[in-house]
């Protein structure tokens, strides 16, 4: 084996640091979750109020499926926190 043939090689040392290094890069983001959003409340009367404005809407607004929609939202942040 020439000389020059082991200088290109790395030394095992470096392999080892840079795998570990990389490893630990990988479990970095594995144990951490997202911050819940906070579920904002309303009172009775802005829930019966909001009620009455959704009634009066027309037949079939798209508005309507979208409230069901933040609805859902709501329920995942309530059982997130």
């Amino acid at each position: 084996m020439p000389f020059t043939a082991r200088c290109s090689k790395p030394p095992p040392v470096a392999l080892l640091i840079v795998t570990l290094w990389l490893t630990g890069c990988a479990m970095a983001g594995s144990d951490t979750r997202a911050p819940c959003p906070p579920v904002v409340g309303y009172t009775a009367e802005d829930q019966a109020r909001a009620a009455d404005e959704v009634d009066a809407l027309p037949e079939g607004a798209v508005i309507v499926r979208m409230l069901g929609d933040y609805a859902v939202l709501r329920d995942q942040a309530r059982t997130c926190s």
